[in-house]
């Protein structure tokens, strides 16, 4: 009895702090949480409550705590996953941050895939993967540069060394030179390729947004559409494939997990992709 009534009174306060949180009264709205996790404290729902008004008032470490303790009571907390990867990207814990982006966007996709915090979760993800890959290009491209300058002073010395050669070859120690010069240009223009950003091949665009996709689905007919814009369309438009106009329905969708694939290749090799306009 003592148990049930303790569990009514945090319900009420968690209601209380929806209220205060919606009027933008944060710190009462954590008060009220604090209260209700006060009274029953393995209830993960008021820890990610609390851990948004800490977000709101930009106080990342609580949000950290709140979250950590979110997911030991529930490991499928999307929201918990979520905001403890925003906050691990906040502290410049890059690696950790989009591990916990990934298992949010993972979780999210599985309990609602048309859910606004699954694009909230992937457009978040995407800034991080990108801010990783410019790490990672300025330093290769840096490796690349002192590499290739390295290279060109070796054949310069080599090229110096084969000035003392008896005349007439002289020539042909200069074209050589310049050959192996060439060469080696093309090498590390070849090397540094993957990092210039380009257009992303089509197949692994969507035909409608023609955006990288995300969550790939194939239609009977053999189109592949991203999952959230053509469970839109199918909503909002009608139940129609939009390309053949083929009659189509939600349960025939299939996950496309081979272009699925592809495009993870794509971005881990063209890190460059996941900017968004």
């Amino acid at each position: 009895m003592v148990l049930g009534s303790a569990a009514k009174q945090a319900e009420q306060l968690r209601k209380d702090g929806n209220l205060y949180f919606k009027k933008d009264r944060f710190g009462a709205a954590i008060d009220a949480y604090t209260e209700a996790i006060t009274l029953c404290p393995n209830v993960p729902v008021y820890w990610t409550n609390r851990a948004l008004c800490h977000r709101k008032r930009n106080d990342w470490l609580k949000v950290e705590e709140d979250c950590r303790r979110a997911i030991q009571l529930d490991h499928s907390s999307v929201k918990a996953h979520y905001m403890l990867g925003l906050a691990l990207l906040k502290k410049q814990e890059l690696d950790e941050g989009v591990k916990e982006l990934q298992k949010a966007l993972d979780l999210g996709r599985g309990a609602n895939p048309k859910g606004y915090m699954v694009d909230e979760i992937w457009q978040e993800l995407a800034k991080a993967k990108y801010l990783l890959w410019e790490h990672a290009s300025s330093k290769r491209s840096w490796e690349l540069q002192s590499l290739k300058e390295a290279c060109e002073t070796a054949l310069r010395e080599k090229h110096f060394l084969d000035d003392s050669q008896p005349e007439g070859f002289l020539d042909e120690a200069s074209i050589s030179h310049m050959k192996q010069l060439e060469v080696l240009r093309q090498v590390f223009r070849k090397a540094g390729e993957a990092d210039i950003p380009s257009e992303v091949p089509d197949y692994l665009c969507c035909k409608i947004t023609l955006d990288i996709f995300r969550d790939p689905v194939i239609t009977p007919s053999g189109v592949t559409y991203e999952r959230a814009v053509i469970l839109d369309h199918l909503q909002k438009v009608g139940k129609f494939d939009p390309i053949t106009r083929e009659p189509l329905d939600q349960s025939q969708l299939v996950p496309n997990l081979a272009i699925k694939e592809a495009v993870q290749a794509y971005l881990d090799e063209h890190g460059w992709a996941y900017k968004m306009d």
